[in-house]
């Protein structure tokens, strides 16, 4: 099987990588070369072009930053597919997007699955991934080597397009959660004069305990920020959520000050750091 992957920054290049483990032959491209040039290393073919990536494509996977980059480039990409080729769409686009998106792909003939993943740089990097899917069945099907080389496990919601956009922005809705409130725990702590590890070890083991809560309040405490799931990305994430239930029966409640706590982050110089930083929004000082 032969995969384009468009997008190599923090979960595109852990992707190619696992693809190539897998025996998979993988053209990559990005639209700062530099950040696809070390995956050549590893066994990858750098294209110039999106254009020139999926040439020979079975499989088009799209891991860009948002809608309007993916449409950007399908401008100039759809139209390049071979026939019979699948575009595996994965950048979280919310809804609404894929469905835009969708839209160019039939104008081209293209098929496409919405695909996004569900975790961060470790799972990509590891192949163990969680894929949330929806689309036409036996296209799913096609997909299996690439779902299986980079996922651990595949959750299918059906065929409708959006479907599994939904589903993955209800998780990183209850990232956003954890995360904030391992934030202001932490932040509690320092405040009352009270050793925020000890947080960490009180919760450690018992039914409220999470290995994300655990890896995410570590990060915070030691003010270690190296990005595994950037602010800005979640950022738009949770702009993706609020947009996406505003004429529904689900309430904003939580969303809306999540979304503050991050563009208070973002604003503050924490933009491209891990989400871990928004720690730095539960302090008064800060604020």
């Amino acid at each position: 099987m032969r995969v384009a992957v468009l997008g190599t920054g923090t979960m595109g290049a852990g992707i190619v990588r696992s693809l190539l483990r897998e025996g998979i032959d993988v053209t990559a491209w990005n639209r700062h070369l530099e950040k696809a040039v070390p995956l050549e290393a590893a066994g990858a073919r750098i294209a110039p072009s999106p254009t020139e990536a999926v040439r020979d494509a079975d499989v088009v996977l799209t891991m860009l930053f948002d809608e309007a980059a993916v449409s950007e480039q399908a401008a100039e990409f759809l139209g390049a597919m071979p026939d019979g080729a699948v575009w595996m769409q994965s950048a979280t686009v919310g809804p609404a997007g894929i469905r835009r998106l969708a839209e160019l792909a039939a104008a081209s003939r293209v098929a496409i699955v919405d695909a996004p993943v569900v975790g961060t740089k470790k799972p990509a990097e590891t192949g163990t991934l969680t894929v949330v899917v929806s689309g036409e069945q036996p296209l799913i099907e096609r997909l299996r080597p690439v779902l299986d080389a980079i996922g651990s496990k595949t959750v299918n919601v059906g065929v409708e397009i959006g479907a599994a956009s939904g589903l993955k922005l209800a998780c990183n809705a209850w990232v956003a959660s954890i995360t904030a409130g391992a934030a202001q725990s932490i932040a509690m702590c320092e405040a009352l004069g009270v050793d925020p590890a000890l947080f960490t070890q009180t919760i450690a083991g018992g039914a409220s305990d999470t290995p994300y809560l655990q890896l995410k309040g570590a990060m915070m405490i030691a003010g270690d920020f190296t990005p595994a799931f950037g602010v800005d990305g979640l950022l738009k994430d949770v702009g993706l959520m609020i947009d996406a239930i505003r004429d529904t029966s689900a309430s904003d409640r939580l969303l809306i000050p999540l979304r503050d706590a991050l563009a208070s982050t973002s604003n503050s110089g924490h933009d491209k750091d891990d989400i871990s930083a928004v720690v730095t929004s539960f302090s008064r000082l800060a604020a």
